[in-house]
C-alpha cells in the first residue's frame, strides 16, 4: 500500500468544488486540488437513465489523511450519494519530489 493517495470526486459545478477544495487544503487535509469543469456524467440512478453536467475534482493526500479527507469531503457534499473514490498512487511511477511536497503539506505523522 503506498503513502500517499489519489481522490476522485464529481461535484455540481466548479464553484461547489472550489469551496470544498479551499476547506480541505485549509484543514491540512490534502496538498491540493485539481477542479476540471465540464464533465459530462451518464449513469443510472433510482432506476432511471441520467446525464448530468458535473466538475471533477481530483485531490491528492496521504495514506494517514484519506479516512479523514473523505468524511470531510461527505460533509460538505450536496449529494446523498457522493462519488469519492479512493486510489493508491505508485511512488515508483511518480515524481518523488511531488511526493515528498504532498508529505510535508499534508502533515500527519506518516
Amino acid at each position: 500500500m503506498s503513502k500517499y493517495r489519489w481522490i476522485y470526486t464529481t461535484w455540481p459545478d466548479a464553484a461547489l468544488a472550489q469551496q470544498a477544495a479551499a476547506n480541505l487544503v485549509s484543514e491540512g487535509l490534502c496538498a491540493c486540488a485539481n477542479i476540471l469543469p465540464g464533465m459530462t456524467s451518464v449513469y443510472r440512478w433510482e432506476g432511471a437513465l441520467e446525464t448530468a453536467l458535473e466538475a471533477v475534482m481530483i485531490v491528492k493526500t496521504t495514506a494517514g489523511k484519506a479516512s479523514a479527507l473523505t468524511t470531510r469531503l461527505s460533509a460538505l457534499h450536496p449529494y446523498d450519494e457522493p462519488c469519492i473514490l479512493g486510489l493508491d498512487i505508485d511512488a515508483a511511477a511518480s515524481s518523488p519530489g511531488f511526493l515528498a511536497w504532498i508529505g510535508q503539506a499534508v502533515s500527519d505523522g506518516d
